[in-house]
């Protein structure tokens, strides 16, 4: 059954067919039409038969010479003069096939008139005419519509290139960051380096193989995120008070990768000043009626401006991608206080990927 359907969709997706069946359609419908009015339906079949050859040869002229290369071109003059030499023609030939061909077989008493007379002529255009302005608006529509379709693609994969182009810096910042945090520890001689080090290859593991997709599972994230405080956890031990709050129904939940991280590694690296008698960090996220709630506060000096935290790559990019994955939802507040540097942020999720 699902080859045949397919097969039916090709086909009609096949020019010739689709072209076929539209001046079929059109000889069957005015041939019901003029037949009906006096009941000789074999008369108007054959009429529009006769006629067809002129009102297919000058739709076409129309639509594959006039309207792609004047029309399209905005060559207007040029278009409104091969337009009306076309009519013409057109009108002409449906007058000689009148004369020549329906005169003889149907209705020999008008043999006596002229030929080519302006009138009859101008009534052979107005014949022709409505089955040209009817293919060519169906032309043009799907001339727009590709053309839609086409800027949507490009569209598409520019922001997609974008994107890309993002996570590229994100992630070499990221690892630098954490490289410096493990040499550190190895100028120390800590006892967390090697811990250290299996953290840090969970990490590049995420990023190298998980990370790849639009949206990941937000637990897939969360962990990703536990593993980068305990790296601050070990590399700052007792001189920063780390608090991370999880709460609500996670699973199922999907986010973009990696749009949390930089406004916690911003939080750690400006939360941690020698002016302070006590440095912390402190993370609370929630799941609520499909909305991820994220607040990040550290400690700040008084010295502390907002400029400093707004420095880097990592920040000014996850603010793109937002814009760029979530436009209209999400909400971000950076709150800049005398003692405290808070992040706000709210994302309306859907439950599946």
């Amino acid at each position: 059954m699902g080859s045949i359907e397919a097969r039916i969709r090709d086909l009609f997706k096949n020019r010739l067919f689709s072209h076929i069946i539209f001046w079929f359609s059109y000889v069957v419908f005015h041939a019901a039409l003029w037949g009906s009015y006096k009941g000789e339906w074999e008369l108007a079949f054959i009429d529009q038969l006769i006629y067809l050859p002129v009102k297919i040869i000058i739709t076409y002229y129309t639509i594959y010479v006039l309207l792609p290369k004047y029309v399209l071109k905005g060559k207007w003059v040029s278009f409104a003069f091969l337009l009306i030499a076309s009519a013409l023609t057109g009108g002409t030939l449906y007058r000689l096939i009148t004369f020549y061909v329906e005169y003889p077989l149907y209705y020999p008493k008008y043999l006596n008139e002229p030929v080519l007379q302006m009138f009859k002529i101008f009534k052979g255009i107005v014949q022709i005419y409505p089955v040209v302005f009817l293919a060519t608006t169906i032309k043009i529509l799907k001339h727009w519509y590709v053309n839609q379709q086409d800027k949507q693609i490009l569209a598409h994969e520019k922001l997609e290139a974008e994107l890309k182009f993002l996570k590229t810096q994100i992630h070499p910042h990221f690892l630098f960051n954490t490289l410096n945090n493990l040499y550190a520890l190895t100028l120390k001689k800590s006892d967390h380096a090697p811990e250290m080090v299996l953290k840090l290859s969970e990490l590049i593991n995420y990023m190298l193989y998980e990370c790849n997709a639009p949206k990941v599972p937000l637990d897939n994230e969360l962990n990703f995120i536990k593993n980068y405080i305990e790296i601050e956890r070990m590399r700052h031990g007792d001189n920063l008070d780390i608090k991370a709050m999880i709460t609500g129904e996670t699973t199922g939940v999907y986010v973009a990768p990696m749009i949390i991280l930089p406004f916690l590694e911003n939080s750690f690296k400006h939360g941690v000043n020698e002016e302070l008698d006590k440095s912390w960090v402190y993370l609370d996220l929630s799941i609520i009626e499909n909305k991820l709630k994220l607040s990040i506060e550290n400690s700040k000096s008084e010295t502390q401006r907002l400029d400093d935290h707004e420095h880097g790559i990592g920040l000014k990019n996850v603010k793109r991608r937002l814009d760029l994955l979530y436009r209209d939802d999400y909400r971000l507040d950076i709150i800049d206080g005398a003692k405290t540097f808070t992040v706000m942020m709210e994302i309306n999720f859907r439950k599946t990927a």
